[in-house]
């Protein structure tokens, strides 16, 4: 009975130490796959970022672009007006 007893003990032990291992690897394996994913986290964000700066830096091209281009056409209608004025007076 005791030997019995005994036996049933140890081979619970070993149930257990086996859990314990495969729960150290499962842990193992889910720390490394965090690991990754809080990598690909930090590189698509720093991805995003440059591409933000990149965007932006763009825009301002564009819109100083833009501005130019508006004030091109400002003093050109300023001209036919001036132009249309003495061609009237004449």
């Amino acid at each position: 009975m005791k030997d019995e007893k005994i036996n049933f003990l140890e081979l619970r032990v070993k149930e257990l130490e086996d859990k314990i291992e495969q729960l150290r690897f499962s842990r193992r394996v889910l720390m490394n796959l965090i690991e990754r994913v809080e990598k690909d986290k930090w590189d698509m964000l720093s991805k995003l970022e440059k591409e933000n700066k990149k965007l932006q830096i763009n825009n301002s091209r564009y819109a100083r672009t833009l501005l130019r281009k508006n004030r091109q056409i400002i003093e050109m209608e300023t001209k036919l007006q001036k132009v249309g004025m003495s061609e009237m007076l004449k």
